[in-house]
């Protein structure tokens, strides 16, 4: 597939089916992850997959909405704070570093007929509660994984002329 046409397949799912992930598309899309690049070549991440019912149920009580529930898997994308790349005026990287995997991951998921969508409007410090975190660590993103059970709707995007100077 050509990439222009995966990243137009790609969308923010928000209805999953039950069906569960296979093993190999899972390692898949996290072996694209392991390649994805970082300042300095830092990785500063960690992934955590979320699959077993009673981490599923703690996991949703950091997202506490209906569409959420229905992923069968999900992602933790974190910060590795101590392992991030700081440019000398003191800007930190962390933040762009796992954005850039965490794209991959998404893109790498909608290649193997995969869905997923970015959640990052979601309770942190429950996260932390819920879920045992080094103290370097920050979660930065939920990701949940499966098959879609909705379909995607038209993307509205800015013409080329809105955004190239």
């Amino acid at each position: 597939m050509a990439f222009l046409d995966l990243v137009k397949q790609r969308y923010s799912c928000r209805s999953y089916q039950q069906q569960s992930v296979e093993q190999s598309k899972l390692d898949y899309v996290m072996e694209c992850v392991r390649f994805a690049p970082s300042a300095v070549n830092k990785q500063p991440w960690k992934f955590r997959v979320i699959s077993a019912e009673a981490d599923r149920a703690k996991l949703q009580q950091c997202y506490a909405r209906d569409w959420f529930c229905t992923a069968p898997m999900y992602i933790i994308c974190s910060i590795l704070h101590d392992e991030e790349w700081v440019r000398k005026d003191g800007k930190h990287h962390g933040d762009i570093d796992i954005a850039i995997a965490v794209e991959h991951l998404c893109l790498a998921a909608t290649e193997q007929g995969l869905a997923t969508c970015w959640v990052c409007n979601f309770d942190a410090d429950k996260c932390h509660e819920l879920f045992t975190f080094d103290s370097n660590e920050e979660p930065a993103v939920l990701i949940p994984i499966g098959y879609a059970a909705d379909e995607p709707k038209e993307k509205n995007r800015k013409d080329i002329t809105e955004i190239l100077k």
